[in-house]
């Protein structure tokens, strides 16, 4: 199951720079993972130093 940034997102964009799929982008106010690219590998909640990204 992919992952989704919720709206704690700070837009620092800790969890693009790590992700090694290249899944997130910056989204309208917060960073988006594209669910089609996820590969559930848990990378982005473990650098979000806010905790945004969860199992969606």
């Amino acid at each position: 199951m992919a992952y989704k940034i919720n709206d704690d997102c700070i837009s620092c964009g800790a969890c693009s720079e790590e992700c090694p799929v290249s899944a997130i982008s910056e989204g309208d106010g917060k960073y988006v993972i594209d669910a089609d690219s996820c590969i559930d590998c848990a990378t982005c909640a473990d650098v979000c130093p806010v905790g945004a990204p969860q199992e969606a």
